[in-house]
């Protein structure tokens, strides 16, 4: 079976989020979201979500720029390589430097409709085997620590398996000390987005060792390797590494530097699923677990991290959680939900397995160009 992509449709959707979510970078209250269709000559089509942001505070990328990228580069290069299946894509876009978070919203509607095509769920089209997926959950800041406590325990009700928080400068210890004293045991992570420098911050990260944490993501600068193997070796606490890892390469250092022990991965980040298959199995080679981490997603970009975190090596609860956390009514049907023991199982439907609501995202859609791949 060989594709025949005849065009790409972008639209960008406006959703408000449920409540505000904060990082060390800043605060979302809504979220603008580029949603990619590939449609085949047939008429076949599958669905992508590009996860870039708003603004380039998380790394380069913003809607705005993939926008262009997919526009003026990805389409017309897929089109002169006459890309055949959704393996082809990564290496025929790959003379485009970075822009991964592009290039991943395109590849994944792609991988969509090849397996729509090929009458199979998209997670066991590349190769996933695990029907059923254990699940994290992200908290960002909040007003006050009673505020976060509250909220953590509203999640752990709700069966999640792994509690991570978000950390900055000045909102850290006091925030573990707090949640340990009421949950001992929960399994605890925490992610500082590159809040921290190693020459001034090295003894009050080390204070996190007395906590029990799973692991402690990204604490310093994104890209940096040396600085976090130097802050690895001060620390029982594995770090994680996020925005430091958006391809193989960058994995394998990381591995011989010694500057993580757990790796984040993220579909948009590392550019889509043939990289992120790659570092993972070059983590699963080196026993270094990996698990999918979240940007916010809505239905899409949701359905396609449950595929994604099926595949082996992803040993950790990851940040795939409940469409209803985040919004009011998703962009698919049924939205995404969590077990009463923090599981989802992976749906059996071809494809992303789930149903896109069009009518709601035509009714959400605030701009759309259309760019063909054929003559």
């Amino acid at each position: 079976m060989n594709l025949q992509l005849e065009r790409i449709e972008l639209r960008e959707i406006e959703l408000p989020l449920k409540s505000p979510f904060e990082t060390s970078f800043g605060r979302t209250t809504r979220r603008r979201i580029l949603i990619v269709r590939a449609f085949d000559k047939d008429g076949a089509s599958g669905y992508g979500e590009c996860v870039a942001g708003e603004t380039p505070f998380f790394n380069h990328e913003t809607i705005d720029t993939a926008w262009l990228i997919t526009a003026k580069y990805v389409a017309p290069l897929l089109a002169a390589a006459r890309v055949e299946s959704a393996s082809q894509v990564c290496q025929a876009l790959s003379v485009i430097r970075e822009n991964r978070m592009a290039k991943a919203g395109v590849e994944a509607a792609i991988w969509d409709l090849e397996a729509k095509k090929a009458q199979a769920p998209l997670w066991q089209h590349i190769e996933g085997t695990r029907d059923e997926i254990t699940c994290g959950v992200s908290i960002g800041l909040q007003s006050s620590t009673e505020a976060l406590v509250d909220k953590v325990s509203r999640e752990v009700e709700s069966g999640y398996q792994r509690i991570k928080i978000k950390i900055k400068p000045g909102k850290d210890v006091q925030l573990l000390e707090a949640i340990r004293k009421q949950f001992p045991a929960v399994t605890l992570s925490v992610d500082a987005n590159s809040a921290y420098q190693i020459d001034t911050d090295t003894p009050l990260l080390k204070r996190l060792d007395d906590y029990n944490l799973l692991m402690v993501e990204q604490p310093l600068a994104p890209g940096d390797l040396v600085d976090h193997s130097k802050l690895q070796r001060e620390l029982r606490t594995p770090i994680c590494l996020d925005e430091s890892i958006v391809c193989l390469a960058n994995a394998r250092h990381a591995h011989e530097l010694g500057a993580c022990r757990i790796i984040n991965i993220k579909l948009g980040r590392v550019g889509g699923y043939s990289e992120a298959k790659a570092i993972q199995s070059f983590a699963r080679e080196h026993d270094m677990p990996v698990w999918c981490g979240g940007m916010l997603e809505a239905g899409i970009g949701r359905a396609h991290n449950i595929a994604m975190s099926t595949l082996p090596g992803f040993t950790l609860p990851g940040d795939v959680s409940a469409s209803a956390r985040y919004w009011e009514e998703d962009i698919i049907e049924p939205p995404v939900t969590v077990s009463r023991e923090g599981t989802i199982k992976a749906p059996t439907g071809h494809g992303i397995g789930y149903g896109v609501n069009e009518p709601r995202i035509e009714a959400l859609t605030v701009r759309r160009e259309t760019v063909h791949l054929t003559q």
